[in-house]
């Protein structure tokens, strides 16, 4: 009960935002269902017309919907950027199957007699294709669209991965904060709707003949409004827009805070942390959360906002590690302490820049740095592992994760299993908690906002080792997890903008964007 009391105070506390983000999905969906509805028809008609294509026809619309959701949406954003625009054309490619099959079924499963007997009649094709074959075909084409529309309403909550909006929003900020009421409340509206408007087309279809007219003169004047509510919305906001990972929105260091401490007001868009790098360079977005060590940043020309309130407390990396790891192999623990303070901010940064702008690969880039060090490195260990390794979803984390790897399996007797790109701090840290994981790279900063999240962090100062050693102990006392030693960097949260409009706008520090 407690539970389902904690759940409604979170609906009402957001209730303007969830509202906003269903109205987004039920645009997305509609539109991209109008668009798909009227090319797929059309090409539905035109393949049971022309059989010798309809093969062809079928096999190419059938293997769009075999291609994962999220491929699809990576594929489009180069050619098309982030946004509405790539989310519009991925839910109309999905929709095209079901109402280009169910079209072409409909139309040549009617009894051939009864198109002759038509023919007989003196009807031309035309009248043949408008008084007989679609109206016939009425019922299994309103499923297509049925089955269609319930597809869109699933995959739209995707298209907030590329700031298309929608309640995959709230679905993804609250897994990457594991906050479960947060996944509801996208959830449970996209299910809703789902089930509504299946219910409704069913309905419709069932007494097609008497509710098409009205029904569709329903969905126009719906369409017009949410049309002319998002053209309203979009043109009466001059705000900057700022692109955000899920994560950073709702962490106990991230906008929310940052928002409070220097009275912000951005549009904030909503995005995959790879994205929100293409999308500032892009021109996109105008100021985006970074990291410090980024190798992007310099080969985006973008310039870090001096955070003059010292808002962000520091982040050194370190391997966070179970302490029954330790105690097992107890190797590991002097193998990872070898990489003490060894990784300076313009290393990482580099093997960062290395990975992400030249495309090299992980595992050549992690080995070519410890080399370099001096480090002896031996081949992969074989056999079954006993160390796993985790990540998270951005590129130093995954470096770092190949590197306790190779010093693991270089100066222990064991093998090692990377498990990577998991979705948010929480989800990863709840790994480590169940032993799904041994090792991951941990930030000091993270693991004091995110993970214990004090009441009080004034008497905390936010300087490198009281921060290291008030986690140190705290992990240590509440979760039996151990801190190594820090790497080296620090790889502070930061604020960034292209160098170029930070210097038209006259914008040095974060306090420089306070709204009016």
């Amino acid at each position: 009960m407690e539970q389902v009391d904690q759940f409604i105070s979170f609906i009402g506390s957001h209730k303007a935002e969830l509202l906003e983000q269903t109205l987004e999905h039920l645009w997305l969906t509609l539109l991209s269902l109008a668009i798909a509805t009227v090319i797929g028809l059309s090409i539905g008609i035109l393949i049971s017309k022309k059989k010798n294509i309809a093969s062809a026809v079928l096999g190419f619309v059938n293997g769009i919907q075999t291609i994962p959701s999220i491929a699809l949406l990576g594929f489009l954003l180069p050619f098309l950027g982030i946004g509405v625009v790539p989310a519009i054309v991925a839910l109309f490619l999905y929709a095209l199957l079901p109402i280009v099959r169910n079209t072409y079924t409909g139309i040549t499963e009617i009894d051939p007699a009864i198109k002759e007997a038509a023919v007989g009649m003196g009807m031309s094709p035309r009248q043949v294709l408008l008084k007989v074959e679609i109206p016939l075909a009425m019922p299994v084409l309103f499923a297509g669209i049925r089955t269609a529309f319930v597809i869109n309403v699933g995959v739209a909550t995707l298209c907030a991965l590329i700031a298309a909006g929608g309640l995959g929003e709230f679905i993804f900020r609250g897994l990457s904060t594991n906050n479960p009421h947060m996944i509801l409340a996208g959830a449970i509206p996209a299910a809703l709707m789902a089930l509504l408007f299946d219910a409704l087309m069913g309905y419709i279809q069932q007494h097609v003949y008497k509710l098409i007219k009205p029904v569709l003169i329903s969905l126009a004047i719906l369409f017009i409004g949410i049309l002319a509510y998002n053209i309203f919305s979009s043109t009466s906001n001059k705000k900057l827009v700022a692109g955000f990972p899920s994560e950073f929105i709702e962490r106990g260091d991230g906008y929310l805070g940052l928002k409070e401490t220097y009275d912000l007001d951005f549009e904030v868009k909503e995005m995959e942390i790879g994205l929100m790098y293409q999308a500032v360079k892009n021109k996109n977005v105008d100021v985006i959360s970074g990291f410090s060590t980024d190798g992007r940043i310099e080969a985006f020309d973008l310039v870090i906002l001096e955070d003059d309130k010292k808002y962000f407390p520091p982040y050194y990396a370190a391997p966070l590690v179970r302490e029954s790891t330790l105690k097992n192999y107890p190797e590991v623990r002097n193998a990872l302490n070898k990489l003490g303070n060894s990784i300076s901010g313009q290393e990482m940064s580099r093997m960062n820049y290395e990975v992400d702008e030249k495309r090299k690969d992980i595992d050549l880039v992690a080995r070519e740095f410890l080399k370099k060090k001096g480090f002896e490195m031996s081949g992969p260990k074989q056999g079954e592992a006993q160390i796993i390794i985790g990540s998270k979803n951005f590129t130093e984390s995954f470096i770092l994760a190949h590197i306790f790897k190779l010093m693991i399996e270089s100066y222990t007797p064991y093998a090692c299993e990377l498990k990577q790109g998991f979705g948010g701090t929480k989800l990863l840290f709840d790994a480590l908690n169940t032993g799904e994981v041994d090792i991951y790279p941990e930030y000091t900063g993270t693991g004091l906002l995110v993970i214990l999240k004090p009441e009080d962090t004034k008497d905390i100062l936010y300087e490198k080792e009281a921060v290291y050693e008030f986690v140190k102990q705290q992990f240590h006392d509440q979760y039996q997890l151990q801190w190594l030693q820090p790497l080296g960097f620090n790889n502070t949260a930061a604020l960034m903008m292209r160098r170029e409009q930070a210097k038209v706008l006259g914008v040095e520090k974060i306090s420089d964007l306070k709204g009016d």
